[in-house]
């Protein structure tokens, strides 16, 4: 093989080289916009916690493949309203008792997460699992989710017991949206996206 054969190899590997480099960093950059698009707030908490954007998006990638797995499904009509239901009496009773109420919404998002087919026995795990579909109203699920815990060991004000119901209210909200949390939803952003 002559020098100029082995110039034009060498020149096509270089080429080829980086265009793996190249399509390898694009990829990358879009896999991270993708992340940070869908997860929003619970990216930024993430890189926050692993303290760096690799480590966190290895961790909210192994969330969503965690989430793929399960076989998360919309309520009945007979259980949206009886949900329903149940939210408005626990609503009522949060002017009389604030705490009970609190307690009572935090069991009442955990029948609907379990009944969606959400796993319900690790808090973590659930509202990792819970980000993945729903990552505007987590980190409220992980502050009402706190405040309960904080009012079964001592005295919470009703400021704090407000705002737990809250956002109780907005997850529970979006937990009784039919369809919208589906895996063939889901699926069809992360198509549409790749």
């Amino acid at each position: 093989m002559t020098n100029s054969g082995l110039i034009v190899i060498a020149v096509v590997v270089v080429v080829i080289v980086l265009a793996v480099i190249v399509g390898a960093s694009l990829a990358k950059r879009k896999r991270s916009e993708r992340l940070k698009e869908h997860f929003g707030p619970e990216y930024e908490r993430t890189v926050s916690l692993t303290g760096e954007p690799k480590a966190a998006e290895k961790e909210l990638i192994a969330r969503e493949r965690a989430r793929k797995k399960l076989d998360i499904k919309p309520l009945s009509r007979e259980s949206l309203t009886a949900y329903g239901n149940r939210w408005r009496s626990v609503q009522t009773a949060f002017v009389d008792d604030p705490a009970r109420a609190v307690g009572e919404a935090d069991v009442l998002v955990t029948e609907v997460l379990r009944e969606r087919g959400y796993p319900v026995d690790d808090f973590e795990q659930q509202a990792a699992d819970v980000s993945v579909d729903h990552p505007g109203v987590v980190n409220n699920y992980r502050a009402a989710h706190g405040i309960h815990l904080s009012q079964q060991n001592g005295e919470v004000g009703t400021e704090a017991q407000r705002n737990a119901f809250i956002h109780y209210r907005a997850l529970f909200e979006e937990l009784l949206e039919p369809a919208k949390d589906t895996d063939q939803v889901r699926d069809k952003q992360q198509e549409a996206s790749a």
